[in-house]
């Protein structure tokens, strides 16, 4: 008998996650709050540490397997687990000396399906009644209807069953659904990070009604500024500044005049939340990541550089911990970084919006002057918001890009 150990919840609204790598294997001997588990979410790279010392007996979960917050994961045998086993084996020897034959007879919970067990069995039109559970008392498992989905599915239905003409019309769709590759096409496989994003991003598009909008905004006198003391900058604190603190700062401000606007969708209500947390997509090579600036609103520009830079740093090697991606309200997208003019991002769930800042470019805009319109070449750029409008009305949103608009075109550096 040994204790079991499941998977922690590692953030907000995290809901899985995918073990990259086991730093213990069965047999060894484990501390409590010793890391035995490299984790990996749509948020945060992270250790997960025993929850017990003893001897690890079992790993349930395999490398690069991604399994509900919640589920078993392995199992540790612990000194008192050990006795309160050979406790309960003497009693059932005493009392019950056939009861272990009888336990392996037992069928009587496999026609009892839990709420995943069905929702797969449905989603991959799998007949329950024709899979062979491994669980207590002959219980289907998720694993048992996972395992045969990763093989193809069910076993389809033979001609000894059904009629010929029948076996031919079921086939037929079959074939069709097949994912038909050519000579030279690479199969990549989906690692545990994309599949943790692609799950988040589709739950946000399924569950949240998305509108978008966008203001388009001067920020000629805020480049100047930057321009003009980036050099220092660099000289003094070791990296360089860039546009995003000054744009983070103007959406703090406009966040505070606005407050619906920082807030999260809850079922049966909305939470308007009083820290103001900027989350910040930050990308690798292979990944997006969402860490956070917390208390945003009591930085200062320089203070949001620093924080962007930190935390910038630690995504990208490797170092991002729980604690850095939780409790965001609010989230800014820097496309911008990449060339992009113009997009429709997806919310953060469950967040009531998000932020896309494009990237800055030079254009002919008119300027309109008491003394008669002028043309002048300007920087501007496209701020895009997408908005759950569970929460937030156009009205609202239109007012809180004006607000951000206006600190940007009349920044100071005063």
């Amino acid at each position: 008998m040994a204790t079991e150990m499941k998977m922690p919840q590692l953030g907000e609204s995290v809901t899985e996650g995918t073990i990259t790598k086991w730093l213990v294997k069965p047999g060894d001997m484990v501390k409590k709050y010793e890391p035995i588990a490299e984790v990996m979410t749509d948020k945060v790279n992270a250790e997960v540490p025993s929850s017990y010392t003893g001897t690890l007996k079992e790993l349930l979960v395999q490398e690069d397997e991604t399994v509900s917050v919640g589920t078993v994961i392995c199992s540790v045998e612990t000194a008192e687990a050990t006795d309160q086993a050979l406790k309960a084996v003497e009693t059932v020897k005493e009392d019950k000396p056939d009861a272990t034959v009888s336990e392996e007879k037992d069928l009587s919970q496999k026609n009892r399906y839990s709420p995943a067990v069905l929702k797969l069995s449905q989603e991959h039109s799998i007949d329950l009644t024709r899979v062979e559970g491994t669980g207590k008392s002959g219980r289907i498992t998720r694993k048992d209807l996972e395992k045969m989905i990763s093989v193809g599915g069910q076993t389809q239905t033979t001609p000894e069953e059904v009629p010929s003409k029948q076996v031919a019309r079921e086939e037929a769709p079959i074939r069709s659904q097949e994912t038909v590759t050519s000579t030279g096409d690479i199969e990549i496989p989906v690692t545990g990070i994309r599949k943790a994003i692609a799950a988040n991003m589709v739950r946000s598009k399924h569950e949240a009604p998305h509108a978008w909008t966008m203001v388009e905004v001067d920020v000629t006198r805020l480049v100047q500024h930057r321009n003009k003391v980036k050099a220092d900058f660099k000289a003094k604190e070791g990296y360089n500044l860039t546009f995003l603190p000054f744009f983070m700062k103007a959406i703090v401000e406009a966040l505070k005049e606005f407050p619906e606007v920082n807030s999260m969708w809850a079922g049966d209500k909305i939470i308007r939340k009083k820290d103001i947390n900027i989350s910040m997509a930050v990308s690798t090579d292979d990944a997006l990541y969402v860490p956070v600036i917390h208390q945003a609103d009591d930085k200062s520009i320089k203070g949001l550089a620093k924080s962007i830079h930190e935390l910038a740093g630690k995504v990208r090697t490797g170092k991002l911990s729980s604690a850095d991606s939780q409790g965001g309200t609010f989230t800014i997208n820097n496309t911008g970084s990449f060339g992009s003019i113009q997009s429709a991002p997806i919310i953060n769930y469950p967040q009531a919006a998000i932020l896309s800042i494009e990237s800055i470019v030079k254009r002919p805009v008119v300027i309109e002057q008491p003394e008669g319109d002028s043309i002048a070449i300007r920087h501007m750029v496209n701020l895009c918001l997408s908005l759950d409008h569970r929460i937030l009305d156009g009205l609202v949103c239109g007012q809180f890009l004006a607000s951000i608009k206006k600190k940007l075109e009349q920044f100071s550096a005063e």
